[in-house]
């Protein structure tokens, strides 16, 4: 079946293909068309059920009326609810997401980038991977939006939008500190990320402030791409062995999750004989008995200010000057605190 064109509306309607496209467009009112006839035109284009080429469409007018979401895993609880209000806020002023997950891939990230170079985003909001710096820059070169989230780079001039990572943690351990904790272990992950650097800096920096030694027995760093059962192996012996630990920060979600599943294993109770804390709150935390304390990010905020930012880009130029750094909200439930 031949698919239906600007000019088999126009025959229909009884005027130019030029008018029809100008009013598809949204031109109508800039080219002195009548509502009437726009919106007879308009009508007209949904009855046949007409399907504009959106490529087409953005080298006729410079939008395609699409963005770019490239985030590090669309499962994670986080990235997906991030996605969840990129989404709805994009639908307000009529854009299409397209979503993509890096699973911390360089070169996944790079080709993800010339894809949606290809389908011609009007925007970027991308959570980083390690290296990305040139391909970003390039974005920026050829006056194309961006906004990162969740992470940034330092040496980058760019909009970024995330938790204050630092103040985060600091406050969580100084607050553990102040309750009676003093041999606080802290897992983490391998990635040389600004966020991960931010909040092993903040735990330091709050033993420091409380003259606590920072102690490197108590850290316990997990390979990013360490298979599920390699990970949930070194997890357990951490808290099963080594020095004694009267609490455990989980930097990440998934970590903590792997540490609920070891508690389980090893029989160990929680508070009684270690208090268990994570950052980036879940659904699982709530559930879970006993309930677990939790470092909530302020999801909505940060996807609202990440849209906000593109949308203003998109519309009035480039910038790159907007840095937002969010208050993080500690939820006290009963493993901690």
């Amino acid at each position: 079946m031949k698919k239906l064109s600007i000019k088999d509306i126009a025959q229909k309607a009884g005027v130019s293909t030029a008018t029809v496209s100008f009013v598809l467009n949204g031109k109508a009112e800039e080219m002195r068309i009548s509502d009437t006839l726009a919106k007879k035109i308009t009508k007209l284009a949904k009855q046949l059920g007409y399907q504009p080429n959106q490529l087409a469409r953005g080298l006729r007018t410079g939008k395609t009326h699409t963005l770019g979401l490239i985030v590090e895993n669309i499962s994670n609880h986080f990235f997906g609810n991030l996605a969840k209000v990129i989404e709805d806020e994009a639908k307000k002023y009529n854009y299409k997401v397209l979503y993509c997950s890096t699973e911390n891939n360089t070169l996944k990230a790079k080709e993800l980038i010339q894809m949606l170079q290809d389908r011609q985003v009007d925007g970027y909001i991308i959570t980083p991977t390690e290296g990305l710096e040139g391909d970003i820059e390039k974005l920026i070169a050829g006056k194309k939006p961006v906004v990162l989230v969740d992470r940034y780079f330092a040496n980058l001039t760019t909009n970024y939008v995330l938790v204050d990572n630092y103040q985060a943690v600091f406050d969580t351990i100084t607050r553990m500190v102040g309750e009676g904790y003093q041999q606080i272990g802290v897992v983490t992950v391998d990635l040389a990320m600004i966020n991960m650097e931010q909040r092993m800096n903040g735990y330091k920096d709050a033993l420091k402030a409380a003259k606590l030694p920072f102690r490197k027995d108590l850290v316990k760093i997990i390979p990013f791409d360490a298979s599920r059962e390699k990970a949930l192996e070194s997890v357990a012996e951490f808290l099963d062995g080594g020095p004694k630990k009267d609490a455990v920060f989980f930097l990440t979600n998934y970590l903590g999750i792997l540490g609920l599943e070891c508690l389980k294993k090893l029989k160990l109770k929680v508070p009684d004989q270690m208090a268990f804390v994570s950052f980036d709150d879940h659904d699982i935390f709530r559930l879970h008995t006993p309930s677990i304390t939790a470092l909530a990010q302020p999801v909505e905020d940060i996807g609202r200010t990440a849209m906000q930012i593109l949308l203003e880009e998109i519309k009035n130029g480039l910038k790159n000057d907007a840095h937002h750094l969010l208050k993080g909200e500690l939820v006290v439930r009963e493993s901690a605190l």
